[in-house]
């Protein structure tokens, strides 16, 4: 190590011990904004390069972070939160798809274990909803209201809250492409048999079934919805 290297190391050492001392004796409260480097090496009466080194170390421990063009904070970032506006905005039907096949399975599964038979009288009514549906936009409240049925049938508010959550995203961004030419959806429609499935194992206790049978609804889901032509020319 040459005299020049150790002389540098020193000096960023040099600065990190008065960054932290600097610190220690405002004690400012969290996402407080630092002075521009220029100040606060001025203050230290340190280099803008030996004081950039102590900030990356301290960004590093989560003492400090960084905004772009804003300047440094004290604190750790805080996680940014996009608002469902945003997030209609920047997702796209495959993520809302690929979304609902992590979350609902889990929710079926859930909902064998905890539903009650207020709750499964409420998905069969649901159900028969979605049999008498007279046209697609009937069909579709039905069939929003069934799968929350099974959402409050886990007893779980946070649960029932993140499906809330998905399925607001879901109404924006995949609303109404499952629609075919028909005024209504046909008596061989694929939903009709696969929430017969769902609700058989949720009534039965099958956790593993009912989870499997939620998942293979929302395949078959996803597979009419990637056909449709408003998907596929996005």
């Amino acid at each position: 190590m040459t005299e020049e290297t150790q002389e540098t190391e020193d000096g960023n050492g040099a600065t990190l011990v008065q960054l932290r001392a600097w610190l220690t004796r405002h004690n400012f409260p969290p996402d407080t904004r630092l002075p521009a480097e220029r100040e606060l090496s001025e203050q230290l009466g340190v280099s803008r390069a030996d004081l950039r080194k102590a900030l990356a170390t301290l960004e590093a421990e989560g003492q400090l972070w960084r905004h772009v063009g804003k300047g440094t904070f004290t604190g750790s970032r805080a996680i940014e939160v996009l608002s469902l506006a945003e997030i209609d905005r920047e997702t796209n039907p495959a993520e809302v798809m690929r979304t609902r096949l992590l979350i609902e399975p889990i929710i079926a599964r859930e909902a064998a274990l905890n539903a009650t038979s207020r709750h499964v009288e409420a998905m069969h009514r649901c159900i028969q909803r979605t049999h008498r549906a007279g046209t697609w936009r009937q069909y579709e409240a039905a069939d929003n209201e069934f799968h929350r049925c099974i959402a409050e049938a886990t007893d779980n508010r946070l649960l029932l809250a993140l499906f809330d959550a998905l399925n607001a995203v879901r109404r924006a961004v995949v609303w109404g492409l499952l629609r075919s030419n028909s005024d209504r959806p046909p008596q061989d429609h694929h939903s009709f048999a696969e929430h017969d499935q769902i609700i058989t194992a949720i009534e039965q206790r099958d956790l593993d079934g009912a989870s499997r049978a939620m998942y293979q609804h929302l395949r078959q889901v996803e597979r009419h919805l990637m056909e449709a032509p408003e998907v596929r020319t996005r």
